[in-house]
């Protein structure tokens, strides 16, 4: 170990390693048990591999918007790490590293959020935490863990079957009276990705003051080794099968609003799950709803490695393609995939002239939230009493068209923060002031009639909410973004357009000609490792510090600093401390930048528009042409900056 050290220090001196990851090396190397993060660091050091182990420890992983996500298997694999192999081609063992995931990080996670939990929950009884986990490597052997160390101090801990998505996770905590929560995933990242994502007991991602706190608990912890409790103190294991999805199952029926619409539709549904784990719950649910279901066969295997896909995220076109190609052999009107933990959906549907179109998360959102509060008043739930306690919410970054169609029906609107846990903690803000009294002793066991009656009465009635990334949510017994419900909400949209005798698309074109046409374009500079951290963080921290005046030709009119500014949503409720800086131009323009929480890179959110009347068609393409010209504008300043 002294050799070791010696190398790793002149490493330092020659500016080879960063000084930071000689410090996160050493004091994981302390604190591991088994000698493959031993070995794998000292492979890396002969080989002289400085930016893997740059890009290994440069930091300790910290819950973002996502919770812990990072690498499981690194850019060079040690032959320490590639034992014998693993199924579907990984290593043997996660990489080593702080920065990635592995045991010793999802240990230190589990650990913290126990010990939060059960100092949370009081000593009078034994937490609860419940435990799911993708298709990704080494989700089930995360899972596994982190239900045994839960049992281990004294907690009981419930673990699905096999893999499940993420909303089913939050359902369960809510629907189990768990105390927390913890799906292993990292969404729609890359196969060599993994994740922590954390909730709490009202089944939604930690917010503050549970994150900080719990983080707080997690860096107390230093070494893989623990004792467990006598077994007598030890908590109970219960396995989640089809029983449980069943009762998922039926919540999600209750999202229908015109159950009559699908009776006899049998429109043709192409769906993937790319891989993932939305087959449980979706290819049932829309054949139950009537649906002729048919599935990609090559996607249907659940595979870490999402072979068919350059990338398992439907927001990319490239992952609907075989779902597409399989549209136009089967003659399907309707496309829908869902990333491997199911928390988003992406759609392709059939227009006018019969060529199947992309549709954006913005526009999915759109339709669907237009969609629901028009058949909220239709249905007699809302009206010119009830209005005032109905709400849409979404984030900042997505469409204000969803804005438009709240003013339109005179219903409130509130915008929130990036990252869903944000549109959860609203929901919990509704949930908790309804008058005890009036809750039944347990809201939880209430229908979504029942509780929609109550926040009507008492507090204000969520209809829908969602984000430009392809997430959605129409139902107040989940807390994330579910695209289990989102299938089955756009089913019923589906049923809708076709009940008028029109395409999706012209039901697009019509609430444009109506709110007016809005536009929105996501992009985004990838750039990976400790390098690349630094550079992200350098060019978020220019924006702050040198916002522009002008932006393509064009003066600057209002720039929000969502880092430093002291900002309010629309409910007056202050908006905790985010670096992302959103900039309006005077000619109607917009445009936000912000690091991402769970990806390397650094994100620009574009919005245009054009007031409703006029030519549709040319307003479609003046707002596209002054977008392209944004973002070459943006694209040039960055690169200056």
């Amino acid at each position: 170990m002294s050799a070791l050290t010696a190398q790793l220090e002149s490493a330092v001196a020659a500016g080879d390693l960063l000084a930071s990851a000689k410090t996160n090396i050493e004091a994981l190397l302390a604190g591991a048990t088994g000698n493959v993060a031993l070995r794998s660091v000292t492979e890396l050091v002969e080989k002289g591999e400085w930016t893997e182990l740059n890009d290994r420890f440069f930091k300790t992983l910290a819950f973002g918007t996502g919770g812990l996500r990072g690498r499981t298997i690194g850019k060079v694999v040690t032959t320490a790490e590639q034992g014998k192999g693993g199924p579907n081609d990984r290593p043997e063992y996660p990489c080593t590293g702080t920065a990635t995931m592995n045991f010793f990080n999802v240990g230190r996670a589990v650990r913290g959020l126990i010990t939060y939990a059960k100092r949370f929950a009081g000593a009078d009884r034994k937490p609860v935490l419940v435990f799911a986990h993708d298709t990704r490597h080494f989700s089930r052997d995360f899972a596994e863990f982190c239900a045994k160390v839960s049992n281990d101090f004294g907690c009981d801990a419930y673990l699905f079957e096999g893999p499940r998505s993420t909303p089913e996770l939050s359902f369960a905590i809510r629907e189990l009276r768990a105390d927390a929560g913890v799906v292993l995933t990292a969404s729609h990242n890359p196969s060599t990705d993994n994740g922590f994502k954390a909730y709490f007991n009202d089944g939604a991602q930690i917010v503050e003051p549970h994150a900080t706190a719990i983080i707080t608990e997690v860096n107390a912890i230093a070494s893989e080794r623990y004792d467990a409790l006598p077994e007598s103190e030890r908590g109970k294991l219960t396995i989640l099968g089809a029983e449980f999805d069943a009762l998922y199952h039926a919540r999600l029926k209750t999202l229908l609003m015109q159950p009559q619409l699908l009776q006899g539709t049998a429109t043709k549904v192409v769906y993937s799950n790319l891989h993932g784990t939305g087959g449980h719950i979706i290819e049932p649910m829309l054949k139950d709803l009537g649906f002729d279901l048919v599935t990609v066969p090559e996607q249907d295997i659940q595979d870490g490695r999402f072979p068919t896909v350059d990338s398992p995220n439907p927001e990319n076109a490239s992952a609907l393609k075989m779902a597409i190609d399989l549209a136009e052999k089967e003659h399907a009107s309707i496309v829908i995939a869902t990333d491997p933990d199911c928390d988003r959906m992406g759609v392709a549907v059939r227009d006018d002239a019969g060529k199947m179109q992309l549709l954006t998360g913005n526009q999915i959102g759109s339709l669907m939230a237009w969609y629901r509060v028009k058949t909220a008043f239709d249905l007699g739930w809302l009206n010119d009493t009830t209005r005032n306690r109905a709400v849409l919410i979404k984030t900042y970054v997505t469409t204000e068209l969803q804005a438009e169609i709240a003013t339109g029906f005179g219903i409130g609107l509130v915008d929130t923060l990036t990252g869903f846990k944000y549109i959860a903690e609203k929901l919990r803000k509704y949930e908790e002031a309804i008058p005890a009294d009036k809750k039944g002793g347990d809201y939880r066991s209430l229908s979504e009639a029942e509780t929609r009656a109550l926040r009507l009465e008492y507090s204000r009635f969520f209809i829908f909410g969602g984000e430009e990334s392809y997430g959605y949510l129409g139902s107040d017994s989940v807390r994330d973004k579910d695209a289990n419900g989102a299938a089955v909400m756009f089913a019923e949209v589906a049923a809708y357009a076709k009940s008028v005798g029109k395409s999706i698309v012209a039901l697009l074109d019509e609430i444009y000609t109506q709110y007016g046409y809005h536009l929105e374009r996501g992009k985004s500079l990838v750039m990976e490792g400790a390098d690349g951290a630094a550079k992200i963080q350098a060019l978020a921290t220019s924006y702050s510090t040198n916002p522009p005046q002008t932006a393509d030709g064009v003066k600057v009119a209002k720039v929000r600093d969502f880092a430093t500014h002291d900002l309010f949503d629309q409910e007056g409720d202050a908006l905790p401390k985010e670096k992302m800086i959103f900039v309006d131009l005077e000619d109607g323009r917009s445009f936000a930048v912000r690091p991402s929480g769970t990806e390397p890179k650094i994100k620009f959110y574009l919005f245009g528009k054009a007031a409703p009347g006029g030519d549709l068609a040319e307003a479609k393409a003046k707002v596209a042409s002054g977008l392209d010209s944004l973002w070459k504008w943006i694209e040039d300043d960055s690169k200056t900056r």
